[in-house]
């Protein structure tokens, strides 16, 4: 490898992580238009839904997004590296990691095993089998795992802003929009339909917003004293 190769390492990593990014912000859309929204949970209609091709592709638009995001982190962390900033970029990759990996466990369990649920509820045409995906998807363990990683998601984003803003390269507000919208991650779970496609809409808009600055970022982050 030459020199001029190793030298370009660290501008094709920004770059992956601002393609991070953005696929991020693609796919939480994506979920959130995609995913069928019944209001009552114990209905056979509720079932029909589990068991829909949109249920399916929307819950794994959030893993993949959950996923991505903090390997976005990462990428700004090793932008940073270094400098002042580059310590909080790299607490915000790592406890993005861990709420997100939390936070799938959930989503997880809600593609496959609601899905699984919903099928043989359809099939039997027997709506009381909602009570068995519905008392797992409220046990208290795994809504506590939920809530602990929603939180540290929303930590993580802060913490990625912060050092946005510090960084003197990167324009200063490119990561709080990012941040406000995933810090209202869980109460946007209450809005009707429309209300949750536009938070999903308005996050693409500030994951591409961000991936376009790390895009265009200098290829050296100089301190600023």
């Amino acid at each position: 490898m030459s020199v001029s190769d190793l030298a370009s390492l660290p501008t094709h990593r920004v770059r992956l992580g601002a393609l991070a990014f953005a696929f991020a912000g693609i796919l939480f859309l994506i979920y959130e238009v995609a995913a069928p929204r019944v209001t009552d949970q114990t209905s056979l209609e509720a079932a029909e839904s589990w068991a829909s091709a949109g249920w399916a592709v929307a819950h794994l638009a959030a893993i993949i997004g959950l996923i991505l995001i903090p390997l976005g982190y990462g990428a700004l962390r090793r932008y940073l590296e270094g400098t002042r900033t580059g310590n909080i970029a790299a607490l915000a990759a790592t406890i993005g990691y861990i709420g997100s990996a939390l936070t799938i466990s959930y989503y997880g369990a809600e593609v496959y095993g609601l899905k699984a649920i919903g099928q043989r509820a359809v099939t039997d045409d027997d709506a009381s089998l909602t009570e068995v995906g519905n008392a797992f998807r409220n046990d208290s363990t795994a809504v506590s795992a939920f809530l602990i990683g929603l939180a540290l998601i929303a930590v993580a984003a802060v913490l990625a802003a912060m050092a946005v803003w510090r960084s003197g390269t990167l324009n200063r507000w490119s990561g709080v929009p990012l941040a406000a919208l995933l810090v209202a991650m869980l109460p946007q779970f209450f809005l009707p339909h429309a209300g949750r496609i536009v938070w999903g809409g308005l996050l693409a808009a500030a994951a591409l917003w961000l991936a376009e600055q790390m895009w265009r970022a200098p290829t050296s982050v100089t301190e600023n004293d």
